[in-house]
């Protein structure tokens, strides 16, 4: 899949660009003046980078450089035979944000793009600006919603997530508190329409490092010991109160590692906050970061 179907390019106009990785070709968005202050947009799991499309085109607007790009194996992004981790999503990251020199990096992070982006400014944190979280985590914890427990479950797990589309379905009515239009829910599930496609998917639902002697353990708490070095960045924590996962406990953990870091609860949002939240959303986040 190269590109968006073309009758969801009304809300995804972005023609495809592409980073060769070691793992395949990671599809991205490059938006905006190419001179201007960029702005790197990490999307978790099961969204693509359609999740950023109201705050991107408003940053744009705005006059600053955008880039969104979709992890190997998710949105329009490659499909490798292979599982990738942690480490290698972060590697990844760092290489497409070294191909295309970016520096003064201005951050936006959601869900497990949190560990990924993070992480790779936790590493480089002079290479980084202001950082925008969004309904993430970017250390171990113990709190795992039991529907997603589920999906964690040797072998069931991944029957579940994969074969019968029981991770990225859900997501597009789980995941806010009013129903989405039907565009875009067919925009959030467009990638993953067979279960050949949804790999990743199940591959970062197992990847959620749980267990002391999970494979991406130590690569999850190297990621929270580098938040200490982004302590000091200008920082918004945006969060959608009603996330069902990323509830606001999660939240106030990262305030407590981020003393310095505004603080905003969207008390009607849901996971994906910038769907509940709507102009109110984009616009604290587009303030900040513009």
């Amino acid at each position: 899949m190269d590109r968006i179907p073309e009758p969801l390019r009304a809300l995804w106009p972005h023609e495809p660009r592409w980073h060769e990785t070691d793992a395949g070709r990671m599809h991205y968005a490059d938006i905006g003046p190419r001179d201007a202050a960029p702005v790197l947009l990490v999307h978790g799991n099961p969204s693509w980078g359609f999740l950023w499309r109201d705050l991107a085109a408003e940053l744009a607007r705005r006059g600053r450089r955008v880039v969104v790009p979709d992890h190997v194996g998710m949105g329009l992004s490659d499909r490798p035979d292979r599982f990738l981790r942690l480490d290698d999503r972060i590697r990844h990251l760092g290489s497409l944000v070294d191909a295309l020199g970016l520096r003064d990096i201005d951050l936006g992070v959601h869900d497990w793009g949190g560990a990924i982006g993070l992480g790779l400014a936790g590493r480089q944190p002079a290479r980084f600006r202001r950082l925008l979280a969004t309904n993430t985590a970017a250390w171990p914890s113990p709190r795992i919603p039991l529907r997603i427990a589920l999906c964690r479950a040797p072998a069931v797990g991944r029957f579940l997530v994969q074969q019968l589309d029981g991770f990225a379905w859900p997501a597009t009515w789980m995941s806010t508190e009013r129903a989405l239009p039907s565009a875009v829910k067919a925009g959030f599930l467009a990638p993953y329409g067979a279960a050949a496609r949804r790999r990743a998917v199940a591959d970062f639902v197992a990847d959620i490092p749980m267990e002391p002697g999970h494979p991406s353990r130590a690569a999850l708490e190297a990621v929270s010991r580098g938040l200490d070095a982004l302590a000091s960045h200008p920082s918004l924590i945006l969060w959608g109160a009603r996330d069902f996962c990323f509830t606001p406990r999660f939240a106030d953990e990262l305030a407590l590692r981020w003393p310095r870091a505004a603080k905003i609860l969207l008390p009607r949002a849901g996971h994906y906050l910038f769907e509940d939240g709507g102009p109110e959303a984009v616009d604290k986040a587009a303030d900040f970061l513009a």
